[in-house]
């Protein structure tokens, strides 16, 4: 008997349910050879691209089930959730306006389509629709996680407040990080690993165009002129993003390796080519196995994830060569420690200082500088160059 690309839908979405997503792939590709241009499986294959982080394939996909059936809310709603993934944010809220247009009840949709109001500099915008959500799903803790992030944007505290503390189950911890930074909880030794990854996944997309665009990033440049007089070597990019602060290190380095917690920062400093390698790994998990590794290590912008610097400085100091060189950027805050508006750490400079000296290494030189601009305003910074 002749297999139909229905039944071949069908086993595929049995593989997917069970996990298997490699070998459901392979199966709507073998109902879309049978069917082209059937709909279902177009939908089904974006899934599944978006699944493996290959979003230009997913783009593809969802848009093409959607040309095929315009009506239909779940083709609408996958199309959107894949824009919002790859930071076309504009075109991803239209399109899940259009989903929740058809079919109004759809709590996942309205999720998405609050976090990308969020994302999109529009938290006001945000609380209907994840207020909504949260209505027609109060257990599902993502609801509530990103209500809590909308209010908060917003400047609704205490909204803010009461909606991180329904979230309960593995985002728990997100929560908690998030009432730290609404002063309702204490605050902790540093962001929470899940929390700095997801945030980065969704930032990749736009990485690059917002920060060398309205925010004037400048942190690479200036780790880059600390490092002037320093002999080439091993460098490791700590928190490497996009790649962007490998350009800026590249010329300081004869071997250059790149290290970050999100795998899709990783995808796009590997479409760079500059590194040698690219390791996805937690920083105070992977240095402390990786002794007198390195020449040179610089951290743009990662250590503001810490609260507790100690343990990222050692490990710095493990990873080291004997004589070599650390080198990296503080937001600067009069605290020895605290949590700032954008979730991320402020640390005294001096107090720093002194855990460096702590950890073993010298500190070289040291500088104030302004390492970006958000919301208009500058961002006050510190850079520090150490000695191993």
């Amino acid at each position: 008997m002749k297999i139909t690309a229905e039944e071949l839908l069908r086993r595929g979405m049995e593989r997917h349910r069970a996990g298997q997503v490699a070998e459901a792939e392979g199966l709507y590709r073998r109902a879309l050879r049978l069917a082209p241009a059937h709909p279902d499986a177009e939908n089904l294959l974006g899934i599944c691209a978006r699944q493996r982080g290959d979003l230009a394939a997913a783009l593809a996909h969802a848009a093409r089930a959607v040309a095929s059936l315009p009506d239909s809310a779940l083709f609408q709603a996958n199309h959107g959730a894949t824009l919002a993934e790859a930071g076309r944010l504009g075109e991803a809220i239209a399109a899940l306006r259009r989903a929740l247009a058809l079919n109004p009840a759809d709590a996942m949709s309205l999720r998405n389509l609050g976090q990308a109001l969020t994302a999109a500099g529009r938290a006001h915008d945000a609380l209907e629709p994840l207020r909504e959500a949260a209505r027609l799903a109060p257990q599902a803790a993502e609801v509530w996680l990103a209500l809590a992030h909308a209010a908060r944007e917003a400047g609704e505290g205490d909204a803010g407040r009461e909606a991180a503390r329904r979230v309960t189950g593995p985002l728990a911890e997100q929560a908690g990080f998030l009432l730290a930074g609404l002063g309702a909880a204490p605050l902790p030794a540093r962001a929470p690993a899940a929390y700095v990854r997801e945030l980065f996944d969704a930032f990749a997309p736009r990485f690059d165009a917002e920060l060398e665009g309205a925010l004037g990033y400048r942190t690479p440049a200036l780790l880059a002129a600390m490092l002037e007089g320093v002999a080439p070597g091993r460098v490791l990019d700590l928190g490497c993003g996009t790649g962007l602060s490998g350009l800026a290190l590249k010329p300081f380095a004869t071997r250059l390796e790149g290290l970050d917690l999100s795998p899709r920062m990783l995808a796009e400093a590997r479409a760079r080519g500059i590194y040698a390698a690219l390791h996805e790994a937690d920083l105070l998990d992977f240095l402390p196995r990786r002794a007198a590794a390195w020449d040179i290590v610089a951290a743009a912008d990662v250590l503001n994830y810490l609260g507790d610097l100690g343990p990222a400085l050692a490990a710095i100091r493990t990873a080291l060569r004997p004589g070599g060189t650390a080198v990296f950027s503080l937001e600067a805050g009069e605290a020895a420690v605290a949590l700032g508006e954008g979730l991320r750490y402020r640390h005294n400079a001096d107090h720093a200082a002194t855990l460096a000296e702590a950890a073993g290494l010298t500190v070289l030189a040291r500088q104030e500088a302004v390492l970006r601009r958000e919301k208009g305003a500058d961002v006050a910074g510190v850079l520090f160059r150490l000695g191993g």
